[in-house]
């Protein structure tokens, strides 16, 4: 087969080993050190683990969606996760990876709806989860572990099955496998309602990827490096990982969510991909060892501030402004890119709108953050803010990626249509039939053009509420604008169906604990906090103030604090960080009765 009609995912490593095979396709930290994976070593673990699974029977059977097998995985990101995923595709199984935050029910609703047969999980802790629901899971045969744990099967005992015979029927299948073929279901939890399984076939994800190469662009960079830290089972990580795979650029792995900083100053990447909660996460540590400087320091320090929300790569703000920032640069921002690893060229932020401010800080502060759009149904890249300053705008997702079209139906609806369309929902043709209409994937987003081609989004259209009153208010924008204030960690806007528009506040602490030692109030715990009443006051001006930008309808009149921050384990946020409004909603019904004095 040429090389020019490789277009299967998993020919990406057949395309790495060809044009620039590495050292360092894969890395991860074992007992404190970097340990590199070459492209020929991961062709030889892939390749036995595909002959391994063929042993157990493993098969894409007649390549349907319905009859190939389903090969779930349960893990954090780590090498052993591309191998399964890229073994898993070359014999014409399916994978069906599943975030490890997921609660037990819902693996066992995914497992039992995909009807998965073997499970890949990391640890003790996921082997435990599978476990505890396994014996309702008819056709799941075995759990395969990647960690050595006691009384399970290591997935290393699955390589020792390839045979020379299953190693040639395993070339002989690989070569065959169609384009159209199903590569992943990715079971999306949403915000509400069940998971469903979106079918994303090799054509749909592979036309994304390159597509975005081209766009944002990705050069072929043999020497690049990043870091990954996103999960693996979301489309937006794993298209990125192909984008380096067939870019040939290193992929380092994050020991976890805590070590970020240090593994960013570890390896000095490129760049890395991420959603912009974590990106506040990191201006918030900022933030806060700034307002711990004393003179000149913490001077220059709000200085450099000032002048980065100012900035916009399309005004010039002519000398005197360029000379500051120039400086700014050299005394304090030097430092934040130092942090990132001092090598840092791009962020790619997606999964939900970032701060404005951010975006202007970032990027003056030379730690270029590009803002992209696009959800699991397309692959998912939609948009995505380009390298060159032609095509970026600050406060939009960019222009659509080359080889797709987008329209913005009569409601505001973002529609898309192209080769990356998902094939389907997996067994709910009916779900299908109402999301691609004539070929147009509706996204559920809402959204408007800025100057002619930059896309924004607005708001989810399942968001948009209604008051008593009869009027029409999104949420979204509303809840962006005050999460940009450093007292408040997270925000939620209500008000459908009732009189005015009240939210539900999670205050930032650490911010907030400052500013009352600082004026001398008594921090013990935080619902001794939001019960302060000089602090509810504090937050009553903070409101009056943030509410200005907003028409009369959609400023908030009423509002509660929570003590403690909404989160993935508790249920409260989907795995990509957004709210579940409905679990909030029914969580926090005596505050929002006090809210509405119920």
């Amino acid at each position: 087969m040429l090389m020019e009609n490789r277009k299967r995912l998993f020919d990406s490593i057949d395309h790495q080993l060809q044009h620039f095979p590495k050292t360092d396709m894969l890395a991860s930290k074992q007992n404190g050190e970097w340990k590199t994976i070459s492209t020929q070593k991961a062709k030889t673990i892939v390749n036995q683990l595909s002959a391994g699974l063929l042993q157990l029977g493993v098969s894409g059977h007649d390549m349907t969606a319905e009859n190939s097998d389903k090969i779930a995985i349960i893990s954090n990101n780590r090498p052993e996760w591309v191998f399964t995923d890229l073994a898993v595709q070359q014999i014409g199984a399916i994978l069906v990876p599943i975030y490890p935050t997921t609660n037990a029910s819902e693996v066992e609703f995914i497992l039992n709806n995909a009807q998965v047969t073997y499970v890949f999980v990391s640890n003790t802790e996921m082997l435990q989860k599978v476990n505890s629901i396994k014996a309702n899971v008819a056709s799941l045969k075995d759990v395969i572990s990647f960690d050595a744990i006691p009384g399970a099967t290591h997935w290393q005992s699955v390589l020792q099955l390839a045979t020379n015979d299953a190693m040639m029927q395993m070339e002989h299948i690989k070569q065959s496998i169609p384009t159209s073929h199903i590569a992943t279901i990715i079971y999306t939890s949403g915000t509400t309602g069940t998971p469903k399984g979106v079918m994303l076939s090799h054509n749909n994800i592979y036309c994304n990827v390159m597509f975005s190469k081209e766009s944002f662009p990705f050069e072929d960079n043999p020497s690049g490096k990043v870091l990954s830290f996103l999960p693996l089972n979301h489309i937006f990580e794993k298209t990125v990982t192909y984008i380096y795979l067939f870019s040939g650029i290193g992929i380092y792995y994050a020991e976890n969510m805590e070590t970020i900083g240090d593994n960013l100053r570890e390896i000095k990447p490129d760049g890395f991909t991420t959603v912009p909660r974590l990106l506040e996460k990191v201006f918030e540590k900022i933030m806060l060892t700034g307002s711990q400087l004393t003179g000149i320091k913490k001077a220059l320090f709000y200085w450099a501030l000032h002048l980065a929300e100012q900035y916009d790569y399309h005004q010039n703000k002519g000398w005197w402004y360029n000379k500051q920032l120039q400086l700014a640069n050299r005394l304090v921002f030097s430092k934040w890119r130092q942090a990132l690893g001092g090598n840092i060229s791009f962020i790619v932020t997606g999964g939900a709108a970032c701060q404005l401010k951010l975006l202007h800080i970032f990027n003056a502060a030379q730690i270029p953050v590009y803002e992209g759009y696009g959800p699991t149904e397309n692959s998912p890249v939609i948009s995505v803010n380009r390298k060159a300053n032609s095509g970026r705008k600050i406060g939009t997702v960019g222009v659509p990626i080359n080889g797709i079209e987008v329209k913005i139906a009569e409601d505001g609806e973002i529609l898309v249509a192209g080769p990356c369309v998902m094939e389907g929902y997996y067994k709910r043709p009916d779900l299908t039939a109402e999301t691609i209409i004539n070929g147009w994937l509706h996204t559920g987003d809402i959204g408007i053009w800025e100057n002619g081609g930059y896309l924004k989004i607005t708001d989810r259209k399942k968001e948009l509420f209604k008051t008593s009153g009869g009027k029409y208010v999104a949420p979204q924008p509303i809840e962006n604008q005050f999460k940009e204030n450093p007292f408040i960690e997270q925000i939620m806007v209500i008000g459908s169906e009732r009189k005015f528009v009240g939210a539900l506040i999670v205050p930032a602490f650490a911010h907030l604990k400052a500013w009352m030692l600082h004026k001398g109030y008594t921090f013990t715990t935080n619902e001794q906090a939001i019960a302060t009443p000089e602090v509810l006051a504090k937050y009553q001006k903070l409101v009056n103030q943030l509410n200005q930008p907003f028409n009369k309808v959609e400023q908030i009149k009423a509002f509660a604090l929570l003590p403690k921050e909404w989160s993935i384990e508790a249920g409260e946020l989907t795995p990509k960080l957004s709210l579940k409004r409905k679990v909030i909603m029914e969580r926090y019904q005596l505050q929002i009765s006090n809210i509405y004095c119920e």
